[in-house]
């Protein structure tokens, strides 16, 4: 049966996150303690023990999912059952995680790279109130009805497509509330405002785009040993060149998780292995490929139990 690795992005952080897994295994371990030499910081504190505020941190929850979701898939490999995979995709921050897995970049440059990540979307978001905010059980051309209702008041896109009749909104703040109003007022069954620091996956992004352009133009980039489905088009790429591209237009262009996954099922892949903190994409993938099997690597249990 083909298999994809699923790789969760932000949002999936929680205080404690990882804890078992630097207990237990020693390759776990040292993933967390060349995080925190790379970084500067006690980022396994902060996974393990919080506070809240300061894992919520845009700068500080991406290196801790990215890095909680290598420690899982190291405890694997410590035990001799290491994760096979046919294709690798990740939610937002998690398509680093991805490439990581598939080998177009390095576990300490990512690391890198997504606290750089984290700092420039930060900075975009502290330069104008902007939000975010998911819809549920809207169909898409309802919803794109509803941001164009909306534009007048400010910056406001779909940024996030996860699956049928799911979807993220991000711009302005007064934009996000206007369109959430005209989304309901279309039938939409709940419009719920996220606590994030700002419009991700958005134009007000440009200068986080910037940013990050800019960072992976120094980082080495392989040909992944399989590919990675890159949420900007939602199809297969392994091509360096293209790999550094579309990770730098990501962060300020929609999340195109649904079609992403479609297309990996249209590919053959029936079982789909998410890694790291959260069940997010797992019950997405569900919902999306039909007869598609599932399976999650989170804590130590999951590791004992993988076969």
């Amino acid at each position: 049966m083909k298999t994809a690795a699923l790789f969760p992005g932000q949002g999936a952080q929680a205080v404690g996150m990882g804890k078992d897994l630097f207990e237990k295994s020693a390759a776990a371990r040292r993933v967390f303690e060349e995080a925190n030499a790379i970084l500067g910081i006690d980022l396994a504190k902060i996974c393990f023990e919080g506070p809240e505020e300061s894992l919520n941190r845009t700068d500080t929850c991406q290196p801790a999912i990215l890095v909680h979701s290598i420690a899982a898939l190291r405890a694997l490999e410590e035990k001799g059952l290491p994760l096979v995979a046919d294709v690798a995709a990740g939610l937002s921050l998690g398509e680093y995680t991805a490439h990581v897995f598939a080998g177009s970049i390095s576990f300490a440059d990512a690391v890198r790279l997504v606290r750089r990540r984290g700092e420039a979307m930060q900075a975009a978001c502290e330069a104008k109130p902007s939000t975010m905010a998911t819809v549920l059980g809207l169909d898409l051309e309802k919803l794109r009805v509803a941001v164009a209702e909306a534009a007048s008041r400010g910056v406001i896109v779909v940024a996030n497509i996860l699956g049928p009749g799911q979807a993220a909104i991000s711009g302005e703040t007064v934009a996000v509330e206007a369109a959430g109003e005209a989304a309901k007022k279309l039938g939409a069954k709940r419009v719920v405002m996220l606590k994030v620091a700002g419009a991700f996956h958005s134009p007000l992004m440009a200068p986080a785009v910037e940013a990050l352009k800019a960072a992976l133009a120094k980082t080495e980039i392989r040909v992944p040993r399989i590919p990675v489905v890159s949420n900007v088009t939602a199809a297969p790429v392994s091509d360096p060149a293209a790999i550094r591209e579309l990770l730098g237009r990501q962060v300020g262009e929609p999340v195109l998780w649904e079609d992403s996954m479609r297309r990996i099922g249209a590919d053959g892949v029936k079982r789909f292995v998410e890694v790291g903190p959260g069940r997010v994409l797992s019950g997405l993938a569900r919902k999306i490929v039909d007869g598609s099997e599932t399976a999650n690597v989170e804590g130590w249990v999951s590791v004992e139990t993988w076969a």
